[in-house]
């Protein structure tokens, strides 16, 4: 069984049409990375897997069944987090807070509660960190407690929005690969969102690309080259390989307007960083 199917599937927010006639699927126990342009519609496709939104048209198949709000078998990181990091609440707080169903302020927790709570911090290498306030803690720090937070439901499926935002190489790293080690360990389907693919490189089994409600999913070699890319974007893409690291450039400046957010190397080049 696929963790996620979609099937000829189209969403629309806000009047604009995000996805047209979609098509993928993602096997259980692969890691994979969406990766887009600022706008493509990597957070919208991550809150349609929620059941947060409906799809215009299509089939949506989540771990067997289609999607509905609250799901306990997905574990689920959002973007930012930032009201988090100004609480004085402890990282246990949060979980515990969490886990009872309570979104904010300390339930009264059972030994059973602790002891799951417990378990997804030691995973995560976390436990120390837990008993101090998230406004004391690190970006990196955070996150570590955010994926436990993510684990403590016993998830068959991890959705995570550009958690590597504002970490630094080596934070991002220990992010990528804790999450990396967690779906092998565990046989768990990872859709990863990331502003670019090459902190993913040692982690990914696929990455799923999209842009101009398109999308395209395979391997890195399969996707992130010059052909695929040009095809996605309907603009000359050329990919380059240095060092272990990959640039993607697109000739005659932005892909998709000012929706997008890009680094413009000169006046005639833009570089896509994947987001």
């Amino acid at each position: 069984m696929s963790a996620i199917e979609f099937e000829n599937v189209s969403i629309a927010l806000g009047g604009r049409q995000i996805l047209s006639g979609v098509s993928f699927a993602i096997k259980q126990g692969h890691f994979v990375g969406l990766l887009g342009p600022n706008g493509a519609g990597k957070t919208t496709l991550l809150r349609t897997i929620l059941g947060l939104l409906k799809a215009e048209s299509g089939k949506i198949s989540i771990l067997g069944s289609a999607p509905t709000r609250g799901n306990a078998a997905i574990g689920y990181i959002p973007q930012g987090r930032h009201t988090a990091a100004q609480l004085n609440f402890t990282g246990f707080e949060l979980l515990l807070s969490a886990y009872a169903g309570n979104r904010w302020g300390l339930p009264i927790a059972s030994a059973q509660d602790r002891k799951v709570v417990e378990a997804a911090l030691d995973r995560v290498g976390a436990r120390e960190l837990a008993r101090r306030p998230l406004s004391e803690l690190s970006g990196g720090e955070r996150q570590r407690l955010f994926i436990a937070q993510a684990l403590v439901g016993e998830p068959e499926l991890l959705l995570l929005d550009e958690p590597l935002i504002s970490l630094d190489p080596a934070h991002q790293r220990s992010i990528v690969e804790l999450v990396r080690d967690i779906s092998r360990e565990r046989n768990i389907a990872v859709l990863f969102s990331a502003h670019e693919v090459n902190p993913l490189l040692p982690a990914v089994d696929e990455v799923l690309y999209l842009g101009q409600g398109k999308a395209a999913i395979g391997s890195i070699d399969e996707v992130v080259n010059g052909p695929v890319l040009s095809a996605l974007y309907d603009t000359n893409v050329q990919v380059f390989r240095v060092d272990g690291h990959i640039f993607v450039v697109a000739d005659g400046g932005d892909l998709n307007g000012h929706d997008h957010d890009h680094d413009h190397a000169d006046s005639s080049h833009t570089t896509i960083r994947g987001r």
